[in-house]
């Protein structure tokens, strides 16, 4: 959806400036960070609605950078990078939970359908949630202590 958060992610800085160029013109926000460190640090900071991860990088990998972000517990969907020979990674990394997966260099069209069908899948996970967490209050108001730990009795 236009107007979604993007984090993309790849050591190859030229690749990352020029995606999210090609990202923002198309209504995009974009953050870019060319490390698994990086990324981390990031989405601590601010949450986004996709991650587009390159499995090949220096340091943190791009699965062990996917592990990481699994255990912030956020909302988002992450869309894997990969250049050629490493598909069995690729289907390693959407078997750790990763939406899908991309090959390098990837045309900016195909990169944006499976960005839209990422965030597509974000919002009915956030959605379904909501609606949990609203059946949970219906049936025990006391329950809304449960799913919102913040509100004083």
């Amino acid at each position: 959806m236009i107007g979604s958060k993007i984090l993309l992610v790849d050591d190859e800085e030229i690749f990352t400036r020029n995606m999210a160029k090609l990202l923002t013109t198309r209504g995009y926000k974009v953050t870019a960070v060319n490390s698994g460190d990086a990324a981390i640090q990031a989405l601590e900071a601010q949450p986004v609605d996709v991650i587009v991860l390159d499995l090949k990088m220096p340091g943190m990998d791009g699965l062990t950078t996917l592990k990481e972000i699994q255990k912030l517990g956020l909302f988002t969907q992450t869309l894997m990078l990969t250049g050629h020979g490493s598909i069995d990674s690729a289907l390693e990394a959407m078997k750790l939970g990763a939406y899908d997966y991309l090959t390098k260099p990837c045309e900016i069209d195909d990169l944006v359908a499976k960005i839209e069908g990422a965030w597509k899948k974000k919002d009915t996970a956030v959605q379904q949630d909501m609606q949990e967490k609203i059946q949970k209050i219906v049936e025990s108001p006391k329950a809304v202590f449960e799913v919102f730990p913040s509100k004083k009795r």
